[in-house]
């Protein structure tokens, strides 16, 4: 029976050479018109050294298409990127053909220069091995989630460039812990929890002699200081949410989820406060002024109402009788300033009151009064 470590060593060597100066994937399943990136994984004595991918069944005769040291890593369907921290360099291939096959990564040196062959597998259809994103950013302490979508037969295994690989439920990277998935046909979810910078890298989702390289990249947390008040300084960290991946058919991206109590300009939470309060006495001068200007408005009509009201007239009668037995004269006063009578006052008929004065002899003349009152009277001389 054979041993599973044995198993595990065929299966890497699937995709790498054992003691080779360079590793990198050994056969990647694409698409027709898509893109690809591959990355290469060096030794540390070449970290200065010119890196470039050159394309051909045979290295002897293969034609180099980019280089690091060129046209700034750039040239035509091509792209080349150098990152010497983790010693890995990554060649990108855009709109890719039936003609898109053999490729190397290769490394000059002064003599002989260094290679590894990869073979790219270009079919019109549906991958045999394909993820929805090969680039996908993470936060340090979270978790990120890759998707990969197989045909028969199922994915295998989850393993990071030139390092250890998972194939059962549960497993670890590097002391990363990682969880994968299976009970969705034809996926194979991997889980990466409690991230840290270290987990950075490529990594890749293998199916018997078929590899899909998917590049990982962990943020730091930053924090941010803010003033709580003028008296008392506090510094509030930054809370940052776990990124994750969501399975679907789109693409999938690693959001993260940052809540901070200090505005980006600086601002403290005194300002806001200080704000929130002009808002509130602003809003309640204008309800106030919407309540009242109506009430006023209101009194007013009333009162000019009352004042440009007739007055009622009033007439006061009097009757007096002379010195003489026979001599009666009456006085009628209609007075300018009286009060207003009641509504029910207004339905009555105005009547006129005649006054006549009898005299014998002769007519009494009648004084004006003194303040200001219309006297009427009527004078019949008896024959």
């Amino acid at each position: 029976m054979t041993s599973p470590y044995i198993i595990h060593l065929l299966t890497l060597v699937g995709f790498t050479r054992i003691h080779s100066e360079i590793i990198t994937v050994s056969e990647v399943s694409v698409k027709t018109g898509d893109s690809i990136s591959i990355p290469c994984l060096y030794e540390d004595r070449y970290t200065k050294h010119v890196k470039y991918l050159c394309k051909g069944s045979s290295f002897q005769s293969c034609k180099i298409v980019v280089r690091t040291d060129r046209g700034n890593g750039r040239s035509g369907r091509f792209s080349i990127y150098d990152d010497t921290n983790q010693r890995i360099f990554s060649v990108s291939i855009c709109d890719l053909t039936d003609k898109d096959s053999d490729y190397w990564c290769a490394v000059k040196r002064i003599f002989t220069d260094v290679e590894q062959r990869f073979r790219l597998s270009v079919s019109t259809g549906m991958s045999s091995l394909y993820v929805d994103q090969q680039e996908i950013t993470a936060f340090e302490g979270g978790s990120v989630t890759v998707v990969c979508h197989y045909k028969y037969p199922e994915a295998t295994e989850w393993c990071r460039l030139g390092g250890t690989c998972v194939r059962e439920q549960t497993g670890l990277i590097d002391r990363t812990p990682v969880t994968i998935n299976t009970s969705v046909p034809n996926v194979f979810s991997v889980t990466m929890t409690e991230l840290r910078t270290e987990s950075s890298g490529w990594y890749l989702c293998v199916k018997e002699g078929l590899q899909i390289p998917v590049h990982i990249t962990v943020h730091e947390l930053t924090s941010t200081t803010t003033t709580i008040s003028p008296n008392t300084a506090r510094t509030l960290s930054t809370t940052h949410q776990h990124s994750s991946l969501v399975t679907s058919t789109e693409p999938h991206m690693a959001h993260a989820t940052n809540t901070t109590i200090a505005t980006a300009g600086g601002e403290s939470l005194q300002d806001e406060h200080k704000s929130s309060t002009k808002v509130t006495i602003l809003t309640t001068t204008l309800v106030l002024q919407l309540l009242v200007l109506p009430a006023a408005f209101f009194g007013w009509r009333t009162l000019r109402h009352n004042k440009t009201k007739p007055e009622g007239s009033d007439v006061t009668v009097e009757s007096q009788a002379g010195s003489d037995p026979e001599e009666h004269y009456s006085t009628v006063v209609h007075n300018q300033h009286v009060a207003a009578q009641k509504k029910q006052d207004h339905k009555k008929e105005e009547s006129v009151i005649y006054s006549t004065v009898v005299i014998n002899d002769s007519v009494q003349q009648m004084a004006e009064p003194t303040d200001g009152s219309v006297i009427y009277s009527t004078v019949h001389k008896q024959k």
